[in-house]
């Protein structure tokens, strides 16, 4: 007997042409999101003739497939933390959480407030970033903000009399304070989970547990860092507060991040996705399909921004129109008010390279019913050593192994005028996030190498000149005592062993922050406000990270 094909629903896609931008959903998805049509929305493609007869109940089992084998793939790789790691990092905020409530009163009792002011006078830690969000892995660090009343000061009483009183506990280990960041913090080990902890204070005598930091109340006459030190936190809540599924969301996004990382396109200082910017693109098409399966995110994420109009902003919120840096070419919203863009290194290299990803991981997940589909395909490490032929291999070095950390924490803050220097001579550059170690050096060292594929093969780079203007750049406004930095360039070839991109999982290497010497000769430093109390010590030459512990 002769099949009659069969007339596939206009909302069910197999193997399509390529889409134009912003077409409709490719699951037959609810969506009950009140936000407006995404822009220059188009009505959706023709059904499609099979030879053969097929049923939506295979389309949605197929769906229901693959999404099972994608948790599958995280339980595989290990991106979700055990119950024993969980704890552990609740019983470290919930201890900081303790010292910070005895360092407020200990500061309230400096600064002689009236006694029934010291009873009720509180602080609090939030936490954000991936941590905050639910998406942190084992590896993941802390971000764990400390939220104090006006009275206590960030120069003395936190990076003071608060690092004294961590610098003390025997769960602490290699703190120390990062004073010239966009965001002061100190940066710390507690209980050997890593954990940065910026500083804000609010116009009150009580900071609740539980804060709501988005309520303008607690945001009223703030100075401009704890605006900053506040900012994560504040977009953090208003993301999980608009999603309409925060387990499908937060799934989501520990995935993109898996996949940006092994496609070389995570790491905002060299000019790719951070984590907050995945988080609030995977929070856009969490709204847009609010009822879609784990797999049907996936594919839509890579669909909507495949072929999103950029420099069209991506907001989770109707406003009006803000209007975008000069040169931004990704806005993206943040969603807490007064609303800003989120802040960006993107350059026109690595637009290129985030865009042709998005599209890529659109072409492999598009076709539902493919029968040789498997997600670790989606999720191969990017294969540099035979996409370009040549490297700008970037060398930094210092004399001392706890203070490389420093030196290449600065030189990464920096990366964006490299890059734009050498987009300038070679037109193309692929600034490979991932950090390595030259075994043949005897000093301690961290190497980047970054991929180039010159515009004109006969236009060659004078790296000694690129060098000069680079250390132009990164020798303004550095603290510390500056380590070395070369660059040189490699033809693929010669690439190190440890530098071969094309197996398996690429680790990167954390570098050691500085660790203080507190055998240097230090001074007693009292408080100002109560001239007898002394409140630590401080190093000769007056340096704030070369804070003892106090005893």
């Amino acid at each position: 007997m002769e099949l009659e094909p069969y007339q596939i629903p206009s909302g069910v896609v197999l193997n399509p042409p390529p889409p134009p931008p912003l077409p409709p959903p490719l699951f037959p998805v609810i969506n009950h999101s009140s936000l407006p049509p995404p822009p220059l929305p188009l009505p959706p493609p023709s059904g499609v003739l099979l030879p053969f007869p097929f049923h939506p109940s295979l389309f949605f089992a197929m769906d229901h497939q693959r999404s099972l084998s994608l948790l599958q793939f995280v339980n595989d790789e290990g991106l979700v933390p055990s119950q024993e790691e969980e704890e552990k990092r609740k019983k470290a905020i919930q201890k900081l959480k303790e010292i910070v409530s005895t360092w407020i009163k200990k500061v309230a009792w400096q600064r002689r407030l009236p006694k029934h002011q010291i009873a009720v006078t509180s602080a609090t830690i939030l936490t954000y970033g991936s941590y905050g969000l639910g998406v942190h892995t084992p590896a993941s660090d802390i971000d764990a903000l400390c939220v104090a009343p006006f009275f206590a000061t960030i120069a003395e009483d936190f990076f003071i009399v608060l690092h004294d009183m961590l610098k003390r506990r025997p769960e602490v280990s290699e703190i120390h304070c990062v004073k010239s960041a966009k965001v002061p913090l100190m940066r710390l080990k507690f209980d050997r989970i890593s954990i940065d902890l910026p500083y804000a204070r609010l116009r009150v005598l009580y900071v609740p547990e539980n804060v709501d930091i988005l309520n303008p109340f607690f945001m009223r006459n703030i100075d401009d860092t704890s605006w900053k030190s506040l900012s994560g936190v504040r977009a953090n809540k208003r993301i999980l507060q608009l999603v309409p599924n925060v387990e499908n969301f937060q799934s989501m996004l520990r995935i993109l991040k898996f996949w940006a990382k092994r496609r070389g396109v995570y790491g905002a200082l060299l000019g790719y996705l951070g984590g907050i910017h995945l988080a609030l693109l995977a929070a856009y098409v969490c709204q847009r399909y609010p009822d879609a399966t784990l797999n049907a995110l996936l594919t839509n994420f890579f669909r909507t921004f495949a072929f999103w109009p950029w420099p069209t902003p991506v907001m989770l919120t109707s406003v009006d129109v803000i209007e975008t840096r000069p040169f931004s070419v990704m806005p993206i919203l943040l969603p807490s008010s007064p609303y800003e863009y989120c802040h960006s290194n993107i350059t026109k290299s690595t637009f290129y390279r985030i865009r042709t990803e998005f599209l890529r991981g659109h072409n492999m997940t598009r076709d539902l019913l493919k029968p040789d589909f498997i997600w670790d395909n989606v999720f191969q490490p990017f294969p540099y050593s035979k996409r370009y032929s040549q490297f700008v291999k970037i060398y930094l070095s210092t004399p001392d192994q706890c203070e490389l950390g420093n030196w290449v924490g600065w030189v990464k803050s920096r990366f964006r005028g490299l890059l734009v220097i050498l987009e300038g001579i070679q037109g193309f550059c692929d600034p490979n996030p991932t950090e390595y170690v030259d075994n043949e050096k005897g000093e301690p060292n961290v190497v980047f190498y970054w991929g180039l594929q010159p515009a004109d093969k006969n236009n060659l780079v004078d790296i000694e000149l690129v060098e000069g203007e680079f250390m132009k750049i990164i020798g303004n406004g550095y603290e510390g005592t500056q380590g070395r930095m070369e660059l040189s360039i490699l033809i693929a070839s010669q690439l190190p062993k440890n530098a071969q991109f094309d197996e398996g999982t690429i680790k990167g290497r954390k570098t050691c922050w500085k660790v203080i010497d507190y055998d240097k000769k230090r001074n007693p430093l009292y408080s100002q406000h109560l001239p007898h109390c002394l409140v630590g010590q401080v190093a000769s030459s007056g340096e704030a990270e070369c804070l003892s512990s106090g005893g």
